[in-house]
C-alpha cells in the first residue's frame, strides 16, 4: 500500500483473516485491476466515515469499482459468509461455542436520508424511516438483521426475521425481549412455528427515568456500537438489503478489531 493509511484501513492480520473468505477472480475477460484489500479498506471508511459513494478520496480506488464489488460481494453473499465466519471465532476466543443458545431481541428506529423505498412512520417513536430489527447473541454479536419500515409492527417485522433466519440457529432456545412482543397468541405462534421460547423482560414497577434493564442491556449495547460507524446515524440506503449489508460491514469492522487488538502490526 503506497498511500497513507487510515484509521479504518484493514491491519497486515486482520486482511490475513478475512482474505481467503474474498472471491477469486473469475477466469476469462478482463483481468482484475484493484487488489481486494484496498477494495475492502475503501469499503470499511466508507461505513467508518459516510458520505456518498462519489466522495471516496482519491488515493483509495475508483468510487465505481468499490460499489461493484460491494453490491457484487452483497449478492454473492460474501459480508454475511465473513461476518458469520468471525462471529463464531470471537464466541470461541471468549470461552463459548460457536452456536449460541440464547439470545436477545429489539428494533431500532432509524430516520432515512434522501430516496428509499421500504419507509414508513414510527408512531411510538415518531420517526419517519426504516426499523432496524435485530437478534444477538449474548455477547451482543450479531445473529440476524432484518431492515423494514419503520410503519410496521415489532411483532411483524419479528415474524419476518424469525423465519428468515430461525433455520440458521440451530441452538437458540431462547430469547428475551421488550413488551412489545408480548401477547399469548404471538409467543405461542413463535413457539410453534421456530420452537423458539420468548421471554419478555420488564422494566420495574413504577420505574422512572434511565436504568440498566437485565438482558436487554445487551442489545442496547449493540446499538450503540452502530452509532461509532457514520454510515449508519442514519439509513442512507435505497435498499433495506443494502443497509442490512452495511450492518453487517460494521460488525465485521467491529469484530476483526476485537480478535487482533493484541497482535496488531499495522
Amino acid at each position: 500500500m503506497s498511500r497513507c493509511a487510515y484509521d479504518s484501513d484493514l491491519s497486515d492480520v486482520e486482511w490475513q483473516k478475512i482474505s481467503p473468505l474474498i472471491p477469486k477472480a473469475k477466469p476469462g475477460g478482463r483481468p482484475r485491476t484493484q487488489e481486494p484489500r484496498e477494495i475492502a479498506n475503501a469499503v470499511f471508511y466508507m461505513v467508518k466515515v459516510g458520505g456518498p459513494w462519489r466522495l471516496l478520496p482519491h488515493d483509495l480506488p475508483k468510487w465505481q469499482t468499490v460499489y461493484y464489488y460491494f453490491r457484487h460481494w452483497e449478492t454473492d453473499g460474501t459480508w454475511e459468509r465473513i461476518h458469520d465466519l468471525l462471529r463464531a471465532e470471537v464466541r470461541i476466543k471468549a470461552g463459548r461455542k460457536v452456536e449460541p443458545s440464547a439470545g436477545i431481541a429489539d428494533t431500532q428506529s432509524v430516520k432515512t436520508a434522501g430516496s428509499a423505498i421500504e419507509v414508513g412512520f414510527d408512531g411510538g417513536k415518531l420517526v419517519k424511516g426504516r426499523k432496524r430489527h435485530i437478534v444477538v447473541d449474548t455477547l451482543g454479536l450479531l445473529l440476524g438483521v432484518f431492515v423494514h419500515s419503520a410503519g410496521r409492527s415489532d411483532q411483524a417485522g419479528f415474524k419476518l426475521l424469525l423465519q428468515w433466519f430461525a433455520d440458521f440457529w440451530p441452538r437458540l432456545q431462547l430469547l428475551w425481549v421488550d413488551s412489545s412482543y408480548r401477547g399469548a397468541d404471538f409467543i405461542k405462534w413463535v413457539q410453534q412455528t421456530t420452537g423458539l421460547t420468548l421471554q419478555p423482560v420488564k422494566r420495574k414497577e413504577g420505574q422512572k427515568g434511565f436504568e440498566v434493564i437485565p438482558r436487554r442491556w445487551l442489545v442496547e449495547r449493540t446499538f450503540s456500537w452502530f452509532n461509532h460507524y457514520r454510515r449508519l446515524s442514519k439509513d442512507y440506503e435505497f435498499l433495506p438489503t443494502t443497509s442490512e449489508t452495511m450492518i453487517y460491514v460494521a460488525m465485521t469492522r467491529l469484530m476483526l478489531r476485537r480478535l487482533t487488538r493484541k497482535v496488531q502490526v499495522a
